[in-house]
């Protein structure tokens, strides 16, 4: 039986999740940046081009040439490994959330020491009521203060809506129920909604990057706290990027800017943009050195001081 909780009480599990930039020492995942401190490795994971069901990972010193970490680094026993995120946790282990099914109801797991050897965790079931029908694209969400929430995009046929569930102490084994991020979702009937919501504290708010599954392009919607209620800022094609494209992340750059890395799905090739000013004006967007065609859909993780040691890779 599912279980529900009020929002009341979710908001009260994600009073810890500071919405504000601040710094921490180690690793942050997607969605903890901070222009104060200086990357020393990015580390990308994604599924590969030739097979979803294969995992790749990448590293790269300045967020722009990537080096193969493994190439075939996890496959689960059953379903895919599509659009999978990464977190380096306090308990100095990485943890990957990936979609398992196009239908799935729950979202895969997997954890690992080095980045190599990857062990399966068991799935995280989506407690919603009603018959889901499917499970997209989950992202990492980190808050200040090193409590740690999973973004994951949830239809039940009739177009997709971002949630936020968060973990219910530091194993990440146990987990609130999702609850939608308000203001982000299916605008009208036929609406497809919208996946791929990348969350990414700045400035004391938080920003949602997210596809808009009726146009294929990336907007960008803000709110006080990271449930909601959004508001969009930037629709359209407003920061050049073109499209279709997918699977916005969004890391911070050494000179106190922030990157964005899309799928540009269709053409089979991977990019990046650049911003000085808070999101609010972009660089043309150049493709990835060596990656477009060989990956999809991935995440990349800004990783600081001990992260980037702790598996022995210097």
């Amino acid at each position: 039986m599912a279980i529900t909780v009020g929002r009341r009480s979710v908001l009260a599990l994600l009073a810890g999740v500071a919405v504000r930039a601040a710094g921490r020492a180690g690793a942050q995942a997607p969605g903890g940046v901070d222009a104060q401190e200086v990357p020393s490795r990015y580390t990308m994971t994604a599924f590969r081009a030739d097979s979803d069901s294969t995992l790749a990972v990448y590293e790269s010193a300045d967020g722009t040439w990537f080096t193969p970490v493994a190439e075939r680094a996890y496959m689960p026993a059953v379903g895919v490994v599509r659009d999978p995120s990464v977190l380096w946790h306090t308990d100095g282990w990485y943890y990957l959330t990936y979609t398992s099914a196009a239908d799935a109801t729950s979202i895969g797991m997997a954890r690992s020491r080095n980045r190599i050897d990857w062990t399966a965790l068991p799935p995280v079931p989506m407690l919603v009521p009603g018959r889901l029908e499917g499970t997209w694209a989950p992202e990492w969400y980190s808050g200040a203060d090193g409590r740690v929430g999973i973004v994951v995009s949830l239809t039940w046929g009739y177009g997709f809506t971002p949630h936020l569930l968060t973990a219910r102490g530091p194993a990440l084994s146990v987990w609130s129920p999702p609850i939608p991020l308000l203001g982000i979702g299916p605008c009208g009937p036929g609406s497809l909604g919208y996946i791929d919501a990348e969350l990414v504290r700045f400035g004391g708010r938080v920003y949602a990057f997210v596809k808009n599954e009726d146009t294929k392009l990336v907007e960008l919607a803000v709110a006080g706290h990271p449930l909601g209620p959004y508001r969009f800022v930037a629709k359209g094609d407003w920061a050049g990027w073109g499209g279709p494209l997918e699977g916005p992340s969004v890391v911070v750059l050494p000179g106190g800017g922030h990157r964005i890395y899309l799928d540009a799905y269709t053409e089979g090739r991977y990019l990046y943009s650049d911003s000085y000013d808070g999101f609010r004006t972009w660089s043309a967007p150049a493709e990835l050195p060596g990656l477009s065609g060989v990956v999809r859909h991935g995440t990349v993780l800004a990783e600081f001081g001990s992260a980037a040691t702790s598996d022995g890779s210097e």
